[in-house]
């Protein structure tokens, strides 16, 4: 596996992302050789915690790119998980649109596509990433996305506005979300309103799912914040 900071200048605003790529022949790890990743990440930035996960796909053959939501606001962002950092991550967060992710994700997208020929792209975010990688799911170029955790998808969106789970009628691929039954970020009332859209959409859930975890916080995915 290689893994080394880029710039992507292509778009609005350059994207300073973290990339991993296996370093073995990816036809003998994954069963999609053509799979590659785009991780958002939480309001921490692209921490240590976030280009980890890039590696470990990397690992597993699949490339991934780690990618910031907050480029505008502070392109380098690296946070860790204290209340303080908490606090900043927040402010950038409040200062982000649905717009502004949907020109950066498809920005990111655009490059895969020029690394590989024909990817099947799969987004995977968290937190905030969660939410922003349910957006982007909208975008046809994505086959896959898995959205663990993202808060505030059945009340608004970035920037302000209907909930995102409207638009929910505008994504082609699969879409899975994960939420523990502990996260106070997302509450029973919320979680019932996701399941309630995803079943609305695919009644068969045989493109969208929810997958519920009993007994786990917000942020179950990362082992630093613990």
């Amino acid at each position: 596996m290689k893994s080394e900071w880029i710039l992507i200048k292509e778009g609005a605003v350059p994207l300073r992302c973290w990339w991993s790529k296996p370093s073995q022949d990816r036809d003998e790890i994954v069963e999609e050789p053509n799979r590659v990743a785009l991780v958002l990440p939480e309001i921490f930035g692209v921490n240590n915690w976030v280009r980890s996960v890039a590696d470990r796909l990397a690992t597993r053959g699949i490339p991934a790119l780690a990618m910031p939501l907050f480029s505008r606001t502070a392109p380098e962002l690296e946070l860790g998980y204290s209340e303080d950092n908490l606090i900043e991550g927040r402010r950038h967060k409040d200062s982000t649109s649905m717009e502004q992710i949907l020109t950066d994700t498809y920005t990111a997208i655009c490059w895969l596509n020029k690394q590989f020929d024909q990817p099947q792209i799969t987004v995977v975010g968290f937190c905030f990433g969660g939410h922003a990688a349910l957006i982007t799911a909208t975008m046809t170029e994505v086959s896959e996305t898995f959205n663990f955790y993202g808060a505030g998808v059945s009340k608004t969106r970035p920037g302000g506005g209907a909930p995102s789970l409207e638009l929910l009628p505008q994504v082609s691929g699969r879409l899975t979300c994960l939420c523990g039954t502990a996260d106070p970020l997302i509450p029973t009332s919320d979680r019932q309103a996701i399941q309630a859209a995803l079943r609305m959409q695919d009644p068969h859930e045989e493109r969208l799912r929810y997958v519920e975890i009993n007994g786990a916080d917000h942020g179950f995915m990362c082992e630093e914040s613990e």
